[in-house]
């Protein structure tokens, strides 16, 4: 008989007592019976993984969605099958830290982990489905950016904040996801953010330094990964910066991070800029509540991309941050200048 790998936390599902099943031969159950039935169940919703169910593909797995007939709705991610020894090993570790990960979390903007399964023939995780995609998706999408509003974006940047800073300030041994981007925020319905693909995190071991091979998504990688094998949570907090500039301005903010200079002792080609030239012009400008937010959240995004990984806040900074109330603008806010956001952002934001 095949054998199978699987786990699942019960609590999710209703169970009262909390408990994880565990056996020698199956280790998954979606629901309170057999892990078999739920494997063939998963297997028979997707067609054994028939490619009009595939919904995503990555460099190392597919994701597919399995609605089952109790009108339960889950994401399955498949490992792809490879020939080599060496990528073989590299998808298996990703597979195993992505495990080992999202079984020591629960928070409410990180992706609901269900279940995996490790056979000769299959290797899948099981997650909650989120219908709206990922945040990268919605803001490629010109109709769906268009009626992506200020708020509902302020409120998806808090939801990133809170989740890394739950990884970072909550877990014991914190958790690095290392790979923060917009294609691994998911949203559901209500534009909650969830975080997502934990395929490179790593716990970060006390009074010790962390070296580790280069990870993560170019244009997102904090700089300093370019010279030194050494990461730490400053990492996360550069690619949480670049997450939130792309969610304000619509896009990826490549350009603007090239040529703005992230010292408080320099000034740079776009100092002269306004807020209104780097926003997102697919949706109206932003008034009264919705401009004090964006002005504060494009301030956050500026001091998490200095140069120089101690000048950052850390996550609980920026979180505590963004929970609070905004009262004040120096100025009207479509005339602000970026330099003038810069020079806030130094004198207010920094540790």
């Amino acid at each position: 008989m095949e054998r199978r790998k699987m786990l699942i936390d019960l609590e999710w599902k209703g169970n009262k007592e909390g408990t994880v099943l565990t056996s020698n031969e199956f280790l998954l159950a979606i629901w309170s019976y057999d892990g078999r039935i739920a494997y063939q169940k998963i297997i028979a919703a997707v067609e054994d993984f028939d490619s009009k169910y595939c919904i995503s593909a990555g460099a190392y797995a597919s994701v597919y969605k399995a609605e089952l007939a109790t009108d339960r709705v889950f994401a399955v991610k498949k490992l792809h099958a490879v020939l080599d020894d060496e990528s073989e090993t590299a998808i298996h570790k990703a597979f195993e830290s992505e495990i080992r990960a999202l079984t020591e979390v629960r928070h409410r903007n990180i992706v609901n982990f269900c279940g995996y399964c490790s056979t000769p023939r299959h290797s899948f995780l099981v997650y909650e489905f989120l219908g709206s995609g990922s945040l990268q998706g919605l803001l490629i999408d010109d109709d769906d950016a268009a009626g992506f509003g200020w708020l509902e974006r302020v409120n998806i940047v808090k939801g990133i904040a809170n989740a890394l800073c739950y990884l970072h300030h909550e877990c014991s041994p914190p958790i690095l996801h290392r790979d923060v981007s917009s294609k691994n925020v998911l949203l559901d319905d209500e534009y909650e953010a969830r975080v997502s693909d934990f395929g490179t995190a790593r716990f970060l071991k006390p009074d010790s330094l962390n070296w580790t091979t280069f990870v993560g998504t170019c244009g997102y990688a904090a700089p300093e990964l370019a010279y030194t094998m050494i990461v730490n949570e400053k990492c996360d907090v550069y690619s949480f910066g670049v997450v939130t500039l792309e969610t304000i301005m619509g896009r990826h903010p490549t350009d603007l991070i090239s040529s703005i200079s992230f010292s408080p002792a320099a000034s740079s080609s776009t100092d002269h800029l306004t807020l209104k030239d780097v926003l997102d012009p697919r949706i109206p400008f932003p008034r009264n509540e919705a401009a004090f937010e964006v002005i504060y959240t494009v301030q956050v995004a500026f001091s998490c991309l200095s140069y120089r990984p101690e000048f950052r806040p850390t996550m609980k900074q920026i979180a505590r941050g963004l929970s609070n109330q905004r009262s004040h603008l120096p100025d009207p806010p479509n005339v602000m200048e970026l330099g003038e956001l810069m020079d806030l952002t130094f004198g207010s934001l920094r540790p």
